[in-house]
């Protein structure tokens, strides 16, 4: 149970970092923008796909962002990595509004894509 309290708070704090990392000059771009989608995603107050559909809406929390923070640490140098770590062990969770106006957008866009399928069909 230790090793996997210790991975979560690991996890936490790589996202942390990342949130940092999407922000520093230091940072490649490509580095960025993978930092910044895992960050945003891993941070937002919704998911894109929601915790209540069986399986799926678990396996996201569960592959996605953990794939995503493997990614975004091999284009960011280590000794980088290490140092934004450290600073995001002096930081509280960041919240993202942009990230959560991105996830409701595109559920509203997909509501709407569903709605007008629904109405082209003929009775």
């Amino acid at each position: 149970m230790k090793k996997v309290s210790s991975w979560a708070r690991n996890l936490k704090r790589d996202v942390v970092a990342l949130w940092i990392a999407s922000r520093d000059r230091r940072t490649p771009l490509a580095a960025k923008l993978v930092a910044g989608a895992v960050a945003a995603y891993a941070l937002s107050p919704i998911d894109l796909i929601p915790d209540v559909i069986p399986v799926l809406g678990q396996l996201d929390d569960l592959l996605i962002v953990p794939l995503g923070i493997m990614l975004a640490l091999r284009l960011i140098p280590a000794p980088l990595m290490q140092e934004l770590r450290e600073a995001a062990l002096s930081r509280s969770r960041p919240r993202s509004p942009i990230a959560a106006a991105a996830v409701i957008g595109i559920w509203t866009l997909g509501a709407a894509v569903l709605a007008m399928i629904w109405l082209k069909q003929e009775p």
